[in-house]
This record gives structure tokens, C-alpha cells and sequence, in this order.
């Protein structure tokens, strides 16, 4: 697992971000912390564009377009 290109995956997204921009925040966060995120807010640094829409549930995004 490489940090720095799940990072750069994280951040290139355009304004608005996706589920799949949001769970590889959750993975990039996770790979450079040791932890997982606790909420949405830390993922924060890792996103580029909105991601109030989004929450973390049992360790991956919900939120619009995620599958349930």
C-alpha cells in the first residue's frame, strides 16, 4: 500500500466528490494514521470539493451514489 498515491487519488477529484473519492479518503487516511477516520471531518485534508453529505458507516462512505 503506497500512502502518497492513495493521497493524490483522494485529492484529485474535481468540486465534487463521490462515494468512491470518500472511501479512498477513508483508505488514505487509515494507511498514514494507523486508525480509521471517525467522522467525515477528518477526511477533510484527504478530499478535495463537498463531502457534507457524507458520513462513515462501519468503515466505508454513505452518502449520495454509494451502494447500500
Amino acid at each position: 500500500m503506497n500512502p502518497t498515491v492513495l493521497t493524490e487519488r483522494a485529492e484529485s477529484v474535481a468540486d465534487q466528490a463521490t462515494c468512491r473519492t470518500v472511501d479512498q479518503a477513508i483508505v488514505a487516511f487509515t494507511a498514514l494514521n494507523a486508525t480509521p477516520p471517525t467522522s467525515v471531518s477528518d477526511l477533510r485534508p484527504y478530499v478535495r470539493g463537498d463531502i457534507s453529505d457524507y458520513r462513515i458507516v462501519r468503515g466505508v462512505a454513505a452518502g449520495p451514489g454509494c451502494h447500500a
